[in-house]
């Protein structure tokens, strides 16, 4: 349902919300949904035969994707029929939903491996039957944009709207679905992130983004949203994204090199097509090997911090040292290495004086947690989806009534073999408008990731 809400709220105009005949639970899902009462038209997919509908009507869907195998390769291998069989199957059950009063696209499946006569017949026999749209389905993603463009325009006197559904077995999704919208197609189906069987269908982002920037041709989507949406489907469905994921990936308006930074100071759009604020991002410049004088320069100018240019050497010099050995150097790194040049000491705010965590098969994840706040001791408890959940909802707790901090990053590595591996724990963390990078490097996870929130929760709270 949030993700349905989050959608409707990007501006999509039909949200496949399931497959009713999957389960019960899908039909309670997708029933949730369409009492939701969105702008969006709720669709159900449907295999040819009715009793998918008749599960699809008891959800109180608008409409179904009646999805029709049509190459021979699954006519004969899958389904084990002929041509006539499935043709006159894909006519009836698209009579029976028109009957019942669904809103009907009518799906060649494999249809980029089909003949396109057989194809041309099926849609012409849907479109009398009451299909109220077509789409063509590159379900092994063979398709290319040339003859994406060559199909479509072929296909382009149908007498009904046509869709075109791409898979990225060949990372070739988003060119083809914009070859087929350029030559024609009415509407794309799309996924957030291009989530999806094998290498997923194509991204939604991408396509928005290629057509609004590249093409100058709206999309009526909310593409300040985008980012937002990119976020919570990755956190809701466990499908991370890709750092360098064009469009929503974390490094995409990411910047190192030195000669980037430097060009970017001068005119931000030197090294980015387009302004991150428009997919609801933010420009970041991070330090490691790649990065130059500039780039220190402008994170201690945002710090409020002042430095010689021989001291400013000095930091650059360390902060190379730290990339060279193959890690990350976030804020914190940059923030100690800086008060040690300067000679600056700093008492950290927050500091941990206990911890315990119990998990177990049979026991809910739970953390106690003592720090001292300024001075002040404050003990908590959390509970989890596992120890380093629980631990981190104690720890935050704690400091609720101080600052309302978000955890916007969580990632691991194990630097060392083993199951005494010493891991690493990278985090992002934001406090109002500001965000922090920090790290905790331990070979206990719980510990490590404790202490890369503490690290994180003192340098908001300076």
């Amino acid at each position: 349902m949030s993700i349905a809400r989050k959608l409707d709220l990007l501006g999509v105009d039909v949200i496949e919300a399931g497959s009713a005949i999957t389960s019960e639970g899908e039909q309670e899902s997708i029933r949730a949904v369409v009492h939701e009462n969105l702008d969006a038209e709720i669709c159900s997919y449907c295999r040819i035969r009715e009793i998918d509908v008749e599960k699809a009507l008891e959800c109180d869907v608008d409409s179904i994707h009646l999805v029709v195998p049509v190459s021979d390769l699954h006519i004969e291998k899958k389904l084990k029929k002929d041509r006539e069989t499935v043709q006159n199957d894909a006519i009836r059950v698209c009579e029976f939903a028109k009957d019942h009063g669904l809103i009907v696209e009518l799906s060649g499946e494999d249809a980029s491996r089909a003949d396109l006569n057989f194809l041309k017949s099926i849609y012409a026999d849907g479109i009398d039957a009451g299909a109220d749209r077509l789409c063509f389905c590159d379900t092994v993603g063979i398709l290319t944009p040339e003859r994406t463009t060559a199909v479509f325009r072929e296909l382009s006197d149908l007498g009904a709207p046509l869709s075109i559904h791409c898979h990225d077995d060949f990372g070739l999704a988003t060119s083809n679905t914009v070859a087929a919208i350029l030559a024609g197609a009415a509407q794309a189906h799309v996924t957030v992130n291009g989530i999806g069987e094998r290498a997923g269908n194509t991204p939604l982002e991408e396509v928005v983004m290629v057509l609004e920037s590249l093409y100058h041709m709206p999309t009526a989507v909310n593409c300040k949203e985008l980012y937002t949406t990119s976020r919570l489907v990755s956190r809701l469905t466990g499908v991370a994204v890709a750092p360098n994921k064009s469009i929503i990936g974390g490094n995409a308006f990411t910047h190192e090199a030195g000669i980037h930074v430097h060009g970017l100071m001068a005119d931000p759009l030197t090294y980015q097509p387009i302004p991150p604020e428009t997919v609801g991002r933010e420009q970041r410049i991070v330090l490691g090997k790649h990065t130059g004088r500039a780039s220190i320069d402008s994170a201690l100018h945002e710090l409020g911090i002042a430095a010689t240019d021989s001291q400013l050497g000095d930091i650059f010099a360390r902060v190379k040292e730290l990339g060279d050995k193959g890690m990350r150097v976030t804020d914190a790194d940059l923030q100690a290495i800086t008060e040690t040049v300067l000679g600056i000491s700093k008492r950290a705010l927050v500091k941990l004086e206990e911890l315990t965590v119990v998990s177990g098969n049979r026991v809910t994840p739970t953390a106690s947690i003592k720090l001292t706040v300024d001075g002040e001791q404050v003990v908590e408890a959390g509970i989890g989806t596992g120890p380093v959940d629980a631990a981190i909802d104690a720890l935050k707790k704690a400091i609720a009534n101080m600052r309302d901090i978000e955890l916007l990053e969580y990632h691991v590595d194990s630097i060392t073999g083993g199951t005494d591996a010493l891991v690493e724990v990278f985090v992002k963390m934001r406090s109002d408008t500001r965000v922090v990078s920090a790290r905790g490097a331990r070979t206990d996870i719980i510990m490590a990731s404790v202490e890369a929130v503490l690290e994180g929760i003192n340098r908001l709270m300076e």
